[in-house]
């Protein structure tokens, strides 16, 4: 196996049924990134961060699935400095590619988070595409 499957690999989900509490963090794991709507963005990374450091010793499917949250916003936040970076070096004529490139991830964003909110609520370990996991 290459250095680089490594790092794209899922990892797998815990095993057992997760209790209707398990559940319920892995809910708002997912749903805490949502607070970055309200805080600039810092919530995106900051809540499931917190969620994770709290559970990760007490509930692990709730603890799998605040990490695989953070994971994701960590990836869309080096997406959109990598975005914002070519939109200045190219002094914003790549923004007529970059900003509806950046609406259409808000919405994968946002539709994807929902998504991952209602499987962990369904006690389903869901994993994020296209996602760095670069906390394991």
């Amino acid at each position: 196996m290459s250095e680089f499957e490594t790092y794209t690999a899922p990892p797998p989900p815990p095993t057992g049924t997760p209790s209707a509490e398990e559940r319920q963090w892995g809910l708002f794991g997912h749903l805490s990134t949502l607070t970055g709507l309200f805080t600039g963005g810092i919530g995106n990374i900051v809540g499931p961060l917190v969620i994770w450091l709290v559970k990760k010793d007490t509930m692990p499917f709730a603890a799998d699935q605040a990490k695989e949250a953070l994971n994701f916003n960590i990836t869309l936040l080096i997406v959109g400095l990598i975005m914002l970076l070519i939109t200045l070096f190219t002094f914003f004529v790549a923004a007529i590619i970059t900003i509806p490139l950046g609406i259409l991830l808000s919405i994968a964003w946002l539709v994807l988070t929902i998504i991952a909110a209602m499987k962990a609520n369904e006690g389903v370990a869901y994993r994020y595409p296209f996602t760095l996991r670069l906390i394991k």
